[in-house]
């Protein structure tokens, strides 16, 4: 029970740290007034995962789930109202040949979360909570490879190309 515990603390830790990597977006879009060079999709796709997590979080009686999906709701919907706030009027897609899109420190904090959920999920021998959690694991990993691969390619000047829709 004591190794259970612990894991539910550092699934606590490492979610909560996961969505607060968003602040730095936050505190970008307050400095420049602008939501450029930010991405939606991240803080829509996490809002509705922690609903989604939430409910079951409810229906399993799980204090762990529940308390971080609800901190992760609140923080990805501030993110949204702030991100609508900032936005242009226009819808940019922005593909770049390079990894400087990438959050690193988002990438190191999915790692983490997805490996400490995936291993919480396996002590309790709950699949809904493993399965879920393994893509993030696997993506997290290509991530690092790809900073890895292309940390010398973003040394120089990024390489945008903006794709009005």
């Amino acid at each position: 029970m004591e190794f259970l515990q612990f894991l539910s603390w550092a699934c606590i830790v490492f979610t909560v740290g996961m969505f607060s990597t968003g602040l730095t977006d936050l505190k970008k879009m307050r400095a420049s007034k602008s939501a450029d060079n930010v991405q939606f999709l991240p803080f829509l796709t996490t809002c509705l995962n922690n609903l989604g997590w939430l409910y079951y979080g409810i229906l399993k009686t799980d204090g762990t789930l529940v308390l971080v999906n609800t901190i992760g709701a609140c923080l990805q919907s501030l993110y949204i109202l702030c991100y609508c706030h900032y936005t242009n009027d226009k819808m940019e897609i922005v593909r770049t040949g390079s990894v400087e899109r990438l959050s690193f420190s988002l990438t190191v904090a999915t790692f983490l979360t997805s490996t400490s959920w995936t291993l919480y999920g396996l002590q309790l021998q709950d699949y809904y909570i493993m399965v879920p959690n393994t893509p993030g694991i696997v993506t997290s990993l290509i991530r690092f490879f790809l900073f890895w691969r292309f940390a010398s390619v973003n040394q120089g000047v990024p390489s945008y190309k903006l794709i009005e829709i």
